[in-house]
């Protein structure tokens, strides 16, 4: 597996203000909701992606990546490593800077396929624990 760099992800979480979070859940207990709440809190625009919701924490959510009118820079996923794949490949339709599989979530061939594409890719990490050690305490 290849791991991202703790100054790569150190600057994705500096550089990209627009997150789409696939797999966001409207229950507040989930850990993508978690995430979401942080992640709105310390600054960024986070766009829910769920087929199954209208509305998240607030925002307009949308069923997939391509259905977002506004260009998004990370795509943070709380998908099953196995339905990573389409995931990978909408961000790259959309042009998304980069690709973050949450905490215990790796998919090599994504991975691989998203790299390819230019993307920068993170995997089995949790973009709320890295920037609160990253960015919220170095500011």
């Amino acid at each position: 597996m290849q791991l991202t760099s703790l100054p790569v992800i150190t600057a994705l979480l500096k550089e990209c203000k627009t997150i789409a979070m696939v797999g966001l859940s409207p229950k507040e207990h989930r850990p993508s909701n978690d995430v979401a709440r942080y992640l709105i809190d310390a600054g960024y625009t986070v766009i829910p992606v769920n087929p199954g919701q209208t509305e998240i924490l607030g925002q307009k959510c949308y069923p997939n990546l391509s259905a977002i009118p506004v260009p998004v820079d990370l795509v943070d996923i709380f998908r099953r490593a196995e339905d990573v794949g389409p995931v990978v490949d909408e961000a790259i339709a959309i042009k998304a800077k980069a690709i973050w599989m949450q905490l215990g979530i790796t998919n090599e061939a994504a991975a691989a396929k998203a790299r390819a594409a230019g993307l920068k890719v993170v995997m089995d990490r949790c973009t709320k624990i890295d920037h609160a050690s990253l960015i919220a305490s170095n500011p």
